[in-house]
């Protein structure tokens, strides 16, 4: 038997992203405008990188707070009673290395090897991998998808819980889709996990990205202390710290113990100094944010606009996130076309054939870029899409 063999079945059936296939086909090629990725084009703005820096130049490098900084945790409840005017204990924080680490330490908490999750689908699919190697089972449910806009169908949702059903994932705005929840959405759902005494993992990572206006629908805004919901989120998207891996989490404060543990047993914590950065995030950093929903709305109106301008693509303009989700006429392959997209048009976008059910047709990318980009990557794909 080979090393490999020998390997768990676990790690063996750990899928390839979809996404990364095609950022290593093209990761190099010159001049290519790369919007396969959920990422701002911006570097981490100095207020939030010059007290990271400092903290590592003053010795701040030994173990720390394992569920975060006490003064990272006031931050941070601080944060959500601004956004969402609801006061929430320091206890109900924890802080981890990244997004995908919170999501990662929900799913171990409220799911036992063979119990099974939903999630509506396209969707990123970072969770139903997470939750397949840690012995569960995604059970995908169908967003509805008429003339380019999502919408969702609580009967659907209800319909698809069994026994083995431990929890909904739900991420509302959604990635990649963009589809963003109505209040009447998530009391639907709310009352469903309330009836079957199920967990909701919400992934709220997108509620700043919201272009009617203020900040998305949120399960912060109906939910009663006793219901069992844990928030999931990350620094990445609003501070443009991607490659920082830093996230938290929001819990019931009797759960943050259990969590820290998971925390202690994967990576003891994040690092006192880039914590110091997420604190300057969180105090200087609402302009910054807000600079960055008024670039992606208007990018959003430009590549959409320019795409819809082909009449061979079917999309809407997004409710939330900062993705286009489309699909051009003639186009079934997508990872196939996303390659071929590359190599002709030098845009590099991520197939939807990463997405699970119901993205398979569909072609996703970011459009929170400088407009230039954005405008130089429409045009290239209408060219595209018109030599087909």
């Amino acid at each position: 038997m080979s090393q490999f063999d020998s390997l768990s079945r676990r790690a063996l059936q750990s899928p390839e992203s979809g996404i990364v296939a095609v950022v290593n086909h093209g990761r190099l090629k010159p001049g290519l405008i790369p919007l396969w990725a959920g990422e701002s084009d911006e570097k981490t703005p100095d207020f939030i990188s010059r007290p990271a820096a400092d903290a590592l130049l003053a010795g701040e490098t030994f173990y720390t707070w394992q569920r975060g900084l006490p003064e990272l945790r006031q931050a941070l409840a601080d944060y959500h009673a601004r956004l969402f005017g609801r006061e929430l204990p320091l206890d109900a924080f924890c802080v981890t290395g990244s997004g995908m680490q919170a999501i990662k330490i929900a799913i171990e908490a409220v799911t036992n090897p063979g119990d099974e999750v939903l999630q509506l689908t396209p969707a990123w699919p970072n969770f139903s991998a997470a939750l397949g190697m840690s012995g569960g089972g995604s059970v995908a449910v169908p967003l509805d998808h008429v003339d380019g806009g999502w919408s969702l169908d609580p009967d659907r949702l209800a319909a698809a819980i069994t026994p083995k059903t431990r929890a909904i994932f739900f991420n509302s705005p959604s990635n990649p889709t963009g589809w963003t929840a109505t209040r009447e959405d998530l009391v639907a759902v709310l009352d469903l996990a309330r009836k079957h005494g199920l967990w909701i993992i919400a992934d709220e990572i997108y509620t700043r990205f919201f272009y009617a206006g203020g900040r998305a629908p949120s399960f912060l805004d109906i939910m009663d202390d006793a219901d069992r919901i844990i928030f999931v989120n990350t620094f990445s998207k609003n501070w443009s710290m991607t490659g920082w891996r830093i996230g938290w989490i929001v819990a019931p404060p009797s759960l943050i113990q259990v969590l820290e543990n998971s925390v202690q047993y994967q990576t003891s914590g994040v690092a006192q100094f880039m914590q110091k950065g997420a604190l300057a995030a969180l105090e200087h950093g609402e302009d910054f944010v807000h600079s960055q929903i008024a670039k992606a709305a208007a990018a959003r109106d430009l590549f959409c606009d320019a795409l819809t301008g082909t009449n061979r693509v079917v999309t809407r303009k997004p409710d939330g996130a900062f993705y286009a989700f489309f699909r051009i006429d003639g186009i079934s392959d997508t990872r196939a076309a996303a390659i071929d997209i590359v190599d002709r048009a030098n845009v590099g976008l991520a197939p939807g054939t990463a997405f699970d059910a119901g993205g398979a047709t569909f072609l996703r990318a970011c459009f929170l870029r400088r407009h230039d980009h954005v405008e130089e990557a429409a045009g290239r794909l209408a060219a595209y899409i018109s030599s087909l």
